[in-house]
């Protein structure tokens, strides 16, 4: 089964190519009159402007990696970003950089061999993780703008296993995911709103998405909330505390956990 468009925990199979493309036109239409100087209270020192900057320069980048095939880790960053000199022209900037990346898939096979950061060793690897920094930064955008955020709910649950599956690999950018280690203790993580389950197990050599979910009497401590929130939740744009979740079990693991899990 294709780990990029693979049901996961139940959700229904996810189009990335086709999402990237809809979650730039809702970030690009979340910005039309906004002021980029907005300050984005989840991405700490951060100005819309900035976050349009990051997440242009994340497709253009991961669409160059596409295009080289790479097969080992890439030693600089150069890429032509083609950035505009006005702010006032990100938005359109953005929405181009959504062009460049359709032309980077249509010209790479996802199941060709390729050098990932995670877990899953193809091209489709870079469409995922693309999919999901545009969603999760055109959340921030919507955070810092006052609005509430909408995920699609099949998105939410591809992306917590994403994350899931990957966080184990993400040390070299996320130092503090190497203390995610305990002796054997498992957390889980429950959708309220369909399928959706997850467990972690963290063992004193570290820890790894199990194949199935805990039981409810053997995880040490279960997260309970909506695919969306959760997924927030792990990306640490919300807190575990908040009224959306329900908890059970060892809040101190769940402490541990959300210390030194997101990125």
């Amino acid at each position: 089964m294709n780990p990029v468009n693979r049901p996961a925990h139940g959700a229904a199979t996810v189009d990335h190519r086709a999402a990237i493309a809809v979650e730039t036109t809702r970030f690009v239409a979340a910005l039309e009159d906004a002021d980029l100087t907005t300050p984005v209270p989840s991405c700490p020192d951060w100005t819309l402007a900035d976050l349009v900057k990051h997440t242009g320069s994340v497709q253009r980048w991961f669409s160059s990696l596409l295009h080289a095939r790479v097969q080992e880790p890439p030693r600089k960053r150069e890429v032509d970003l083609r950035l505009p000199d006005r702010q006032e022209e990100y938005a359109e900037w953005l929405a181009d950089s959504a062009t460049v990346a359709a032309q980077a898939f249509a010209a790479t096979d996802p199941e060709l061999p390729m050098w990932a950061w995670g877990v899953d060793q193809h091209a489709r690897f870079w469409v995922r993780r693309m999919l999901f920094e545009t969603l999760l930064h055109r959340v921030d955008a919507d955070l810092a703008l006052g609005r509430r955020p909408t995920i699609d709910r099949p998105l939410a649950v591809d992306g917590i296993d994403e994350f899931l599956v990957n966080l184990p690999f993400a040390t070299f950018f996320a130092p503090d995911v190497a203390n995610l280690r305990a002796p054997d203790k498992v957390i889980r993580f429950q959708a309220t709103d369909g399928d959706g389950d997850w467990s972690v197990r963290l063992r004193p050599d570290g820890f790894g998405l199990e194949a199935s979910p805990a039981s409810t009497d053997s995880a040490d401590a279960t997260v309970r909330g909506t695919a969306a929130d959760l997924l927030l939740l792990l990306y640490g744009r919300l807190h575990h505390d908040a009224t959306a979740f329900t908890q059970d079990g060892d809040k101190d693991l769940l402490t541990h956990w959300f210390t030194n899990s997101a990125f």
